[in-house]
């Protein structure tokens, strides 16, 4: 045990973590050069593409330092504020942590964020100055930053580089010096956590833990405490880049087992296995995820809707955060109301669905969780995730929305459009405080429901991708919201149905019913798009009947003659319109999102 240290690494986006990782392995011969790739730990096409972690990886090296062998498990972690519960269960799981610091951007929103998580959990903090080769690199201010956050001495920073290999060495040693090792009873009966699992179509559930008493042997009687089942331990074995198969994983180590399950529902994240025979208590997990954002995913073809359920049973083994429960819409038939940690997290797994389970989903507009309180019991709220369960404004108290206070780090010239930004989705500055001459801290109380939409493509767009942006939940306040319904032909489409604050109905109302009137193709009758609060109709465009020319076949003669095939038409419109539907294009669905471009 004195030998094992558990470590991971945490930064902002885009500082630089995976590729540090890449360089780890390397040095450690955890990998050949053959196999070597860059991000070697992000196996998802997707990650690759966008250059993003998405989950956590974790891995085992060897590295020899004085003539002793130590063995190393690290977790990448990923760096965007969508998902900060993989850092959370990946920081639950190590003792120590490599804060990784780009010396060319500084200390940005997120690294403070991740920080705080890794210093509640006692963790060892090793400061990282990475990207040292590039000529931008502003070695002496960024070490005032890292020294002003963290309080260490400027000869702890380790100076390195990702792409040359820089500082690899160094940042080994001081993980062995100053990372503990785990702590735990190898005597004791076995305990371990679980902190993230995948799917084996051929295998079935392949769960990851780390264990913090005793030890397992390969063919044991384990039981996972949350959901009381047995099951026997037919392959243990610790994290490669491969899985490497072993007899026996003991105390403080991290490994995996596969034991044959093949349903979801049997295999929690935050979970203890133990032994039958000597079985020992649970061990506190993480808290339960808080989904922020909530919204509907439907099949495109209704009969595909169990496969829509295991797809997401399937997902949510590999991706803890990802909440959902079955509902029904008038307009899309039957699907799952979801909830996701933010805008960038629904995309992913949309797109995740869409490849890896090949299922074509239409995603409802987001919307956040609303607290409504009835006229006859004022005390009680009534939680509201979906628009179409919002109560009568006749039975109506007041209704709460949830507020988030968010920290926005900047260069000073943006200033300005950024503060215009939030006060324009209704924020409050709470706070302007400058980190260095040229770099600004912004704090804002803010309706979630604002920052839900194009917020944060918006900030990246004003500050030219420099501002770097994270919020956490302060609680709920009273609002001025009504529910604001889209109806085509005076039938509601409840997919499109909104609770919108009171003052920016109208404009809200107005650009969307343009918006579908440009995606909704015509039909053979006239299509009225209207927004309405209640019975009061807001916004309205129309959109016209394609037209046949019936009187193309007449040649002169009475002009009855042309009158009467115009009637004959114009009751086929009528008739037409009474038993018509219009069909809307998925893309409708999310073209709500995109009203300012």
């Amino acid at each position: 045990m004195e030998h094992i240290r558990n470590f991971c690494i945490i930064a902002h986006i885009d500082h630089g973590k995976s590729t540090l990782a890449d360089r780890l392995l390397q040095t450690t011969g955890a990998i050949t050069e053959r196999e070597m790739q860059a991000q070697t730990l992000d196996d998802m096409d997707l990650e690759r593409e966008r250059g993003i972690t998405i989950k956590s990886h974790a891995i085992q090296m060897e590295y020899t330092l004085d003539g002793q062998e130590y063995v190393l498990n690290l977790i990448d972690t990923p760096g965007h504020v969508d998902f900060s519960y993989e850092v959370s269960r990946s920081i639950a799981s190590c003792e120590g942590a490599l804060l990784i610091v780009d010396a060319t951007q500084g200390i940005q929103a997120q690294t403070i964020s991740n920080l705080y998580l890794a210093i509640e959990n006692d963790l060892e903090i090793i400061p990282v100055l990475n990207k040292m080769d590039l000529d931008s690199a502003m070695p002496e201010e960024v070490k005032d930053q890292i020294v002003d956050l963290i309080g260490c001495d400027r000869e702890d920073i380790i100076s390195a580089s990702g792409k040359t290999g820089l500082g690899v060495e160094d940042i080994l040693k001081a993980v062995i010096e100053k990372v503990p090792a785990p702590k735990g009873d190898p005597d004791a009966p076995f305990q371990a956590l679980i902190f993230d699992s995948v799917f084996d179509s051929y295998r079935g559930i392949n769960a990851y833990f780390k264990v913090k008493n005793g030890q397992i042997r390969k063919g044991e009687k384990v039981k996972f405490i949350a959901t009381g089942k047995e099951y026997h331990a037919d392959e243990i074995g610790t994290l490669k880049l491969k899985q490497l198969p072993k007899q026996v994983i003991k105390t403080g180590d991290v490994g995996y087992i596969i034991s044959g399950i093949k349903v979801a529902k049997e295999v929690k994240v935050g979970d203890t296995i133990t032994t039958v025979d000597r079985p020992a208590p649970a061990i506190q997990g993480f808290e339960d995820v808080k989904p922020m954002v909530f919204a509907g995913i439907y099949p495109i073809e209704t009969d595909e809707y169990e496969e829509l359920r295991d797809a997401m049973e399937k997902l949510q083994l590999n991706d803890a955060s990802l909440t959902f429960e079955p509902e029904s819409s008038a307009a899309l038939g039957f699907g799952f109301r979801c909830g996701f940690l933010g805008m960038l997290h629904m995309e992913i797994i949309q797109e995740r669905l869409e490849r890896e389970f090949d299922m074509s989903v239409i995603t409802t507009v987001p919307n956040v969780s609303y607290q409504a309180y009835l006229t006859k019991d004022k005390e009680t709220p009534i939680v509201v995730n979906n628009p179409v369960d919002f109560p009568d404004p006749s039975r109506l108290d007041r209704v709460e929305e949830p507020y988030i206070k968010a920290t926005i780090i900047t260069k000073s010239d943006y200033v300005g459009q950024i503060m215009s930004l939030c006060i324009e989705k209704r924020g409050e500055l709470t706070n302007q405080v400058y980190l260095t001459t040229d770099r600004v801290e912004l704090s804002f109380n803010v309706p979630l429901a604002e920052i839900v939409f194009d917020f944060y493509d918006r900030l990246k767009s004003i500050s030219r991708g420099y501002a770097s942006f994270d919020y956490h939940p302060i609680g709920f306040r009273q609002s001025q919201l009504v529910k604001m319904d889209i109806m085509l032909n005076g039938d509601p489409v409840d997919a499109l149905s909104a609770l919108v604050h009171k003052d920016n109905a109208y404009d809200l109302g107005k650009k969307i019913c343009k918006k579908l009137r440009e995606l909704i193709p015509r039909q053979q009758f006239n299509i009225a798009i209207q927004a309405a609060i209640g019975a009061k109709i807001i916004a309205r465009e129309s959109l016209s009947a394609l037209r046949k020319d019936v009187t193309a076949k007449c040649y002169g003669g009475d002009i009855s003659r042309k009158r009467k095939l115009l009637e004959k038409q114009k009751e086929g419109k009528k008739k037409m319109k009474q038993i018509g539907s219009v069909e809307i294009p998925p893309k409708a669905f999310l073209a709500v999102l995109k009203l300012n471009d």
